[in-house]
């Protein structure tokens, strides 16, 4: 045998037993054997994460430190361990890892979700929250979610006499509130769709090269070598995000001198007069794409797995119509301040998140693999403490929940009220795990659907 490969495989062995005789005798959590040289963990990282990360925490226990590269992760799947780290460590794990996403999507961490703790995150996280996304400014936007919601309804009785693509129309009604809360612009459904088409595969690939998965974050001295090609397809992704906002803060300045309007970013134009140095084109730009991408690939891919999952279960589904029929009526379409008095319609949405193994787990949730949404009734919140977390928690929790509650729930409860639905076939909705960050259906979800008695009747009421 050669030396050479003798001798390589020695040090190989004396450094694994070394690493394993240090970690056990640290103050470390329990580790993954082996940690290989350089890349660490890194062999782990097999797709879909969620699920691999999930057999790792099922072998070692609910805390496990692993190594991606020259990165230290700590993985935790115990809602007490949740519990302690978002509130009694919340400052420490406050801090976003500086990963080449953040970097370049992020404009140098300056964005609201990659911005280090300190002040200039803290006074987006304020504008976000008390300002952007407060209870009364929703509540300004009601009629511009209420029509959009009308909109899609009004399209589909229409269209439903070929399979429905629902993966779209979520798509595209999300988009259309958004850029209307923001802007006042209605891309899809009239003479912008070409641009919002344009802005739609702009965000689908942002979350398609983003993800844990990068070897470039973990492994910076790849890009040394010239394995920089997510770096490549970052940039060029960048400039094409930047002139394509930067286009529309110009055109819609233009707009601004000319009427007044209530809208998100004639809000942040009126920042930009009080403190220009602060309030930059480029602070603008990034806070509408933070908003804009965090409120509608990742709805419409709630309301998509949750759709799923109903067409899977007709009888939830059923059950879901009647709540409604039984409170709305047939009289009228159902709003937003029905979905208070609505518990049955409020449990239907299943999350695949971070928190997928607390979400799953056996110990924590009766029957955790079932479609159940009783297991959220009788409760004031469906939050369940820590063992639930759909929008995070701490000072990082979403600021976008209010948004998301009011879309998801308007949009499931409409499109269950004006019709009935059904697969395309006899086979089950297929419920596998496609690519990218926000954790999307391998295959787009479609079905059929027939639009109830008194949908026309409501239609017109409206129209």
């Amino acid at each position: 045998m050669d030396p050479l490969f003798i001798a390589i495989a020695l040090l190989i062995a004396s450094f694994l037993i070394s690493t394993l005789h240090k970690h056990k005798f640290s103050n470390l959590p329990p580790t993954v054997f082996p940690d290989i040289p350089i890349i660490g963990h890194l062999y782990l990282l097999k797709k879909p994460l969620f699920k691999t990360l999930a057999k790792v925490s099922a072998k070692h226990g609910p805390i496990v430190f692993l190594r991606f590269g020259s990165r230290n992760v700590l993985l935790v799947s115990s809602p007490s361990t949740a519990e302690e780290i978002f509130t009694k460590n919340d400052v420490i794990f406050a801090i976003r890892p500086r990963w080449l996403y953040g970097k370049i999507f992020g404009c140098n961490y300056s964005h609201l979700a990659w911005a280090p703790y300190g002040d200039h995150w803290r006074n987006l996280r304020r504008l976000a929250t008390m300002e952007i996304l407060s209870t009364q400014r929703l509540n300004e936007f009601h009629n511009i979610r209420a029509d959009e919601g009308r909109l899609t309804i009004e399209k589909l009785f229409y269209e439903c006499s070929s399979p429905v693509y629902l993966y779209t129309i979520f798509n595209e009604l999300t988009l259309n509130v958004m850029m209307r809360m923001i802007s006042g612009k209605r891309y899809f459904g009239g003479v912008l769709e070409d641009e919002g088409k344009e802005f739609y595969g702009i965000v689908k690939e942002m979350f398609l090269i983003g993800g844990l998965s990068n070897l470039e974050d973990h492994l910076p001295f790849l890009r040394c070598l010239g394995f920089n090609g997510v770096e490549k397809k970052m940039i060029a992704l960048q400039k094409k995000r930047e002139t394509f906002f930067q286009g529309l803060i110009v055109e819609l300045r233009k707009e601004t001198n000319n009427k007044k309007g209530n809208t998100m970013i004639e809000m942040l134009f009126k920042l930009q007069e009080t403190d220009p140095e602060y309030y930059t084109d480029q602070l603008i730009r990034s806070f509408v794409l933070n908003l804009l991408a965090a409120g509608t690939d990742t709805s419409a891919t709630i309301m998509e797995w949750a759709f799923s999952l109903l067409l899977n279960h007709p009888h939830v589904l059923n059950k879901a119509q009647k709540e409604i029929d039984n409170h709305v009526g047939k009289d009228r379409l159902l709003d937003e301040s029905d979905l208070a008095s609505l518990p049955y319609l409020r449990c239907g949405t299943m999350l695949l998140v971070n928190q997928w193994v607390i979400h799953h787990d056996p110990n924590l949730w009766t029957g955790p693999e079932t479609f159940n949404p009783e297991r959220f009734q009788g409760t004031e919140s469906t939050r369940h403490g820590f063992k639930f977390q759909p929008f995070g928690s701490g000072r990082r929790t979403c600021p976008g929940e209010g948004m998301r509650l009011r879309m998801v729930g308007l949009t499931l409860g409409l499109l269950i009220q004006c019709f009935d639905w059904e697969r395309i076939n006899e086979e089950l909705v297929d419920m596998s795990v496609g690519h990218g960050l926000t954790l999307p259906k391998a295959q787009p979800l479609n079905g059929k659907c027939t639009p109830r008695s008194m949908t026309r009747n409501l239609l017109s009421q409206v129209g």
